[in-house]
């Protein structure tokens, strides 16, 4: 296992195979600033972010929704934001949440503020890594350390599998609906994320805004916007990841 120097390095990751975590060497060096049309959901991070680092009560976040439209690049600016202020960052695949708390353990009695980032996380029928994500949400016996909290991205709201079925299985007592236990369980684990932040495809005006923030000196804004709508089109979406591809196909 990499003896990780917490001082010198802001992040690392988890390596199964080895069994340890491995500093990451090449941060993304994506910009607070540069990510443009989710204005709402940087405000309430960073808050949420600066109580985190000042030891004051803070909430494990879940930013869900619709694909591309800057989830995981918002996590990533937040630790190039912050990491000067004692941020550091251990991201942790899914399959290996099982892991979890013999992570968390290693962490509890340094000074840093360590948040753990699962990057597209759901979970398919059958999968019991939630169990152990669930116990360093909220704790079981022993209380989750103070300098520790979990960022997941994620496309599902609820993050389990939801069921036309779940929902028949439901049943009504006195004209009250009581909800299936899958059900129940679908939502319990969500419920332990207490800032959860949506986000949607872009609209036009917002996509050709990341354009322009993509493309500031590019003297042409009308030949610019109307290939940024047309390459948009012919992907079927408009959000940050066209913008970024649109970039890369579009930039001389």
């Amino acid at each position: 296992m990499e003896n990780i120097d917490w001082v010198t390095t802001p992040a690392a990751i988890w390596r199964r195979h080895r069994a340890g975590l491995r500093a990451i060497r090449r941060l993304d060096p994506v910009q607070w600033e540069n990510l443009k049309g989710i204005d709402r959901q940087k405000h309430a991070l960073a808050r949420n972010t600066e109580r985190f680092l000042a030891g004051e009560p803070s909430n494990n976040v879940l930013l869900w929704g619709a694909r591309g439209t800057g989830k995981s690049s918002l996590i990533k600016a937040l630790l190039n934001r912050y990491q000067g202020d004692g941020l550091r960052m251990i991201e942790v695949d899914k399959d290996d949440l099982v892991n979890l708390p013999e992570i968390v353990d290693d962490l509890c009695d340094l000074r840093f503020r360590f948040v753990i980032f699962c990057d597209d996380l759901s979970f398919d029928v059958g999968e019991s890594g939630y169990k152990a994500l669930k116990s360093v949400l909220e704790g079981s016996l022993e209380l989750p350390p103070e300098n520790v909290r979990v960022f997941a991205t994620s496309n599902r709201r609820h993050l389990m599998p939801e069921f036309m079925s779940d929902n028949l299985r439901g049943e009504r007592h006195d004209g009250e609906l009581h909800p299936a236990e899958a059900i129940e369980e679908q939502l319990s684990l969500a419920d332990r994320f207490g800032l959860q932040l949506s986000f949607y495809a872009f609209s036009q005006d917002v996509y050709l805004q990341a354009i322009d923030a993509l493309f500031p000196d590019f003297p042409d804004r009308e030949t610019l916007h109307r290939e940024a709508i047309q390459f948009a089109t012919s992907r079927g979406v408009r959000n940050g990841r066209t913008a970024q591809q649109f970039f890369r196909h579009f930039s001389v």
